[in-house]
């Protein structure tokens, strides 16, 4: 009886046993499955975001949608719900004419990242895939060719990012795209009318961008006398008070590739800051002291009427804009030194207000080697979100606070590091929420493929890991 009993015990004890080791491998499967990382995509591509090309994201009725240069320089979009925690995508928004052709020495262009816009109807739009356009689009009659062609695409649905059809309905010939949606819903695309040598431009829509008005042409590119180089700009719009737009920009010396005053022949050599404002009521063009200016504005105007700094011999890069509640603008823009063939190095984060009178730099700021955008808080505290590489390689994105003064800034939050890399950074999420600010993409040596975060104050938002992992599934 008792060995009878004994016999039982063990095999029910051998069945729990298994049962419970089945189970174990059941729950050990689901942590697995539901692991969470701190990256929401791993398939951007090249430069997958930039300052320039802006907004790549926007805050709308509690989600969060977001941009991004993906697999053969196609758009990709995704979105984050703040109150359910639930990321969608990403999409593909349409495709690019670059990015195809393997036998071109450029492999990645990198020009024609996507920008943003939610109209008031809820349509989402994505300008994208232009680096000046090419003859077989047709004369260029503001500038010159280059490659890809300018694409504009629009949701089929309000609010609704998995489905999109293309419009053919903006020039061609278009890159730097930067959208801007005013109070009355009116939408202004700006953007380079070609490559270097072309004038910047915008196109207006009043009906939600179904149709769009000629380009308008508000800096000029012409030939100098003086030396073998043409005028060429890189200017940063966003809005100010009320109808106007501000515009922070640099002038590039577009150089012949062959010219004699400097053997590296076309380099990206841009130089001073300059500062002017679009009242889109009135149609009129100003400078920070109120003066009217003729548009498209010349070098020689630029110089005399809108000119914030002159910077010498040091190297200029991507300048952002921002004005207080008083209407006085706020400049950032990455200064330093021509160390090198074909490139300019280390750009420090350089910072000038104008205080009703005059403009003023903040001299040893204390900012770092860096490119990012700038906020200004409701309190007019001015803050910069830059990414870095600090000592040991180490890629670094981080919030710098400098007060209401802005005269020395001090990193006061780190939001994310990653070993043995750099980020590209996108400017400030249009409307962001805390938690999403920025979008950046993680550059790993030996990869084109970047991991893509949405940042904000508490660092990453994260993502279940096989949702992230949209480019491994793609290979499967």
């Amino acid at each position: 009886m008792i060995k009878t009993k004994y016999l039982v015990g063990a095999l029910a004890l051998m069945i729990i046993a298994f049962s419970c080791k089945g189970q174990g491998k059941k729950i050990a499967s689901v942590v697995k499955q539901n692991e969470m990382v701190d990256f929401f995509a791993d398939n951007g591509y090249g430069n997958a975001v930039a300052v320039v090309q802006h907004p790549a994201g926007i805050y709308h009725d509690g989600i969060t949608y977001v941009c991004y240069q993906g697999p053969k320089e196609d758009p990709y979009v995704a979105s984050y719900n703040h109150e359910t925690k639930e990321w969608k995508g990403p999409f593909k928004a349409g495709v690019s004419e670059m990015g195809k052709d393997p036998t071109r020495k450029k492999k990645i262009d990198n020009h024609g990242k996507p920008s943003i816009l939610i109209d008031d109807e809820g349509y989402i739009h994505i300008a994208f895939g232009g680096h000046g356009g090419m003859r077989k689009h047709g004369e260029n009659l503001l500038g010159n060719h280059h490659y890809g062609k300018n694409l504009h695409a629009v949701s089929k649905k309000p609010l609704d990012i998995s489905n999109w059809e293309t419009l053919d309905n903006i020039s061609p010939f278009g890159t730097y795209n930067q959208w801007i949606k005013m109070d009355n819903g009116n939408i202004y695309l700006f953007y380079r009318h070609g490559a270097h040598r072309s004038n910047w431009v915008y196109q207006l829509s009043t009906d939600h961008g179904r149709t769009f008005s000629e380009p308008v042409s508000f800096l000029k590119h012409k030939r100098r006398t003086d030396i073998e180089a043409e005028d060429s700009w890189y200017p940063w719009v966003t809005r100010g008070l009320g109808d106007d737009l501000i515009v922070a920009f640099d002038y590039h010396i577009c150089r012949d590739r062959n010219n004699t005053q400097d053997e590296r022949g076309h380099i990206p050599e841009r130089h001073n800051v300059y500062y002017m404002v679009f009242n889109t009521k009135t149609g009129e063009w100003k400078n920070v002291r109120n003066e009217r200016l003729p548009i498209p504005l010349t070098k020689e105007v630029a110089d005399e009427k809108t000119l914030v700094a002159n910077t010498g011999k040091d190297w200029t890069f991507q300048g952002t804009a921002k004005v207080d509640a008083n209407g006085n603008p706020h400049i950032g823009m990455t200064m330093g030194p021509d160390v090198g063939k074909n490139t300019s190095g280390p750009k420090r984060m350089g910072y000038f207000k104008w205080n009703g009178k005059e403009w003023i730099q903040a001299q040893d700021s204390g900012l770092p080697v860096g490119n990012g955008d700038m906020e200004l808080t409701p309190s007019n505290e001015i803050q910069f979100y830059l990414a870095e590489q600090i000592a040991g390689g180490t890629g670094e994105v981080a919030l710098w606070d400098g007060g209401v003064n802005g005269e020395t800034f001090q990193k006061t939050k780190i939001l994310l590091t990653k070993p043995n890399a750099n980020f590209a950074i996108s400017a400030l999420i249009e409307n962001p929420h805390p938690d999403a600010r920025l979008i950046v993409a993680e550059r790993k040596p030996g990869t084109d493929y970047r991991k893509m975060y949405l940042l904000g104050d508490n660092g990453p938002i994260p993502r279940v890991k096989k949702e992230a992992n949209v480019l491994e599934k793609s290979i499967k």
